[in-house]
């Protein structure tokens, strides 16, 4: 969001004719001053707990300076946590569980052997060897039906698992989106909202702007357009009234590819024109320049 304070034409008029009678360069175009501004808004809705900021607060990008109520979230965290470990306490022991039949298969497969034996000595009748032919084949039977059933419970159990570790992510994010935050680096311009209050998804917290980075938003001529390129390198005025003017490096960071009708606050080199083209001009702020201050630019290798 972009905030350009505005005034009369008179007041550019004197603003131009003061840079000429200091001995400064004319004005090759004008417009005003502005920052990169976010304005925050609370990502939760509850209670806001704190909101430790005030109008012309420093503050870093990430830093946390708010919080809204976590309660009922942390909750339901801790709920979910015991789902997930009554989920795990159900999974079962593959091992353990087939163990059991593994012993049988194994004497099952020692009494054929021996029948077998007995039965090469005649002391053992055919019949005695198939029935324990048949027992280990049912054994082995059975051994692949219980892991198939316990991999498939061993699977469900997996995905169960796995959604409610989603629910859980999905609780976290909440929670940190509890934790108010400034998204860049700047100073906080306004304020709208104060602890104890109820916030709600998307209401507006507070306004923080990107002031040691300025722009000019300045106007130019088709005839001048053809002169300035992305990357020049320009000088920027500030104009500060009582014939007070400060000359900035600048560098053009951005040129409009739409033409517009001159803006009637804004003056440019040639005052009859009636379209015009915006550009933005990156200016390092050393604290004095401030957001809708007018300015003039001097562009370089002009006619």
């Amino acid at each position: 969001m972009k905030r350009i304070t505005k005034i009369g034409m008179w007041g550019i008029t004197l603003m131009m004719l003061s840079a000429c009678g200091n001995g400064t360069p004319d004005y090759d175009a004008t417009g005003t001053f502005e920052a990169t501004e976010v304005i925050v808004s609370a990502e939760a809705a509850g209670k806001l707990l704190r909101l430790e900021v005030e109008e012309g607060t420093k503050l870093e990008a990430g830093e946390e300076i708010g919080l809204v109520d976590t309660v009922q979230l942390y909750l339901k965290k801790l709920q979910l946590e015991a789902s997930m470990k009554s989920v795990e306490n159900q999974r079962p022991d593959l091992a353990k569980q087939i163990a059991a039949t593994k012993q049988q298969i194994v004497t099952a497969e020692r009494e054929r052997k021996r029948v077998e034996n007995l039965l090469a000595a005649g002391a053992a009748n055919q019949k005695q060897l198939d029935d324990w032919d048949a027992q280990v084949k049912l054994l082995e039977r059975q051994l692949v039906a219980q892991e198939s059933s316990l991999r498939n419970s061993t699977n469900s159990l997996t995905e169960q698992g796995n959604s409610v570790a989603i629910q859980v992510a999905q609780v976290e994010d909440q929670l940190a989106k509890c934790h108010v935050q400034s998204p860049i680096a700047g100073t906080v311009l306004a304020k709208y909202a104060e602890a104890g209050e109820l916030a709600a998804i998307g209401k507006p917290l507070f306004k923080v702007g990107e002031v040691d980075r300025m722009y000019l938003r300045a106007y130019i001529t088709s005839e001048q357009l053809s002169k300035v390129k992305l990357g020049d390198q320009v000088t920027v005025y500030a104009d500060y009234g009582n014939s007070e003017q400060k000359a900035y490096p600048g560098e053009v960071t951005w040129i409009s590819d739409r033409s517009e009708f001159t803006p009637k606050t804004i003056l440019t080199k040639n005052e009859r024109a009636n379209l015009v083209y915006a550009v933005k001009i990156a200016v390092k702020n050393d604290g004095a320049l401030k957001i809708g201050m007018y300015g003039g630019v001097k562009l370089k290798n002009e006619d």
